[in-house]
């Protein structure tokens, strides 16, 4: 039988490696951290934000609804999804929100600041979101834009909630 720390690993390095085949690196959402957090963390680097976005990829919940939303968005761009789900997915519709209700699901596991941050980061399509959220590329991301904006902004309440080790970071850091 497969232990939990087994299984966190598995279900991390599959992320890892299904946010890549779709374009999108860890330093990527660590750059939509520091846009977010860079004037409220003195110092904040990429590495110190890789380091929040994988605390946020080791959370189970966090986890489970980043690989749920990907496949999703893969079955999607396959034609694999029945109508009238796969017309919804392929047009995006302004009206679905599942997208956004799973991606405040994330962000809410850190919080208010996360929340409110992906709603920010959401209206502004930063950094990667930009090209994520680009229809013309044929690419179905109905999920996965919301969900990268959502673990850049549990990354940012990680942060926020674990102000002390923070700042023991970046005194050993400098």
């Amino acid at each position: 039988m497969t232990s939990f720390k087994q299984q966190d690993t598995e279900y991390y390095n599959h992320i890892v490696r299904n946010l890549k085949e779709r374009g999108v690196h860890l330093n990527d959402i660590a750059e939509i951290v520091i846009f977010l957090e860079k004037d409220y963390i003195n110092g904040l680097d990429e590495e110190l934000s890789i380091h929040a976005i994988n605390k946020v990829l080791h959370k189970r919940e966090a986890q489970n609804a980043i690989m749920t939303g990907i496949e999703l968005d893969v079955l999607a761009e396959k034609g694999l999804l029945s109508s009238p789900m796969q017309r919804i997915m392929e047009t995006d519709e302004s009206t679905y929100g599942i997208d956004e209700n799973m991606a405040i699901t994330l962000a809410s596991l850190y919080g208010s600041v996360s929340v409110t941050n992906y709603g920010y980061v959401d209206k502004l399509k930063h950094g990667v979101l930009a090209k994520l959220n680009d229809k013309s590329t044929g690419k179905i991301n109905v999920f996965l834009d919301d969900l990268v904006g959502a673990i850049a902004a549990a990354a940012c309440g990680w942060l926020a909630h674990n102000e002390e080790a923070v700042q023991e970071w970046l005194k050993n850091e400098k």
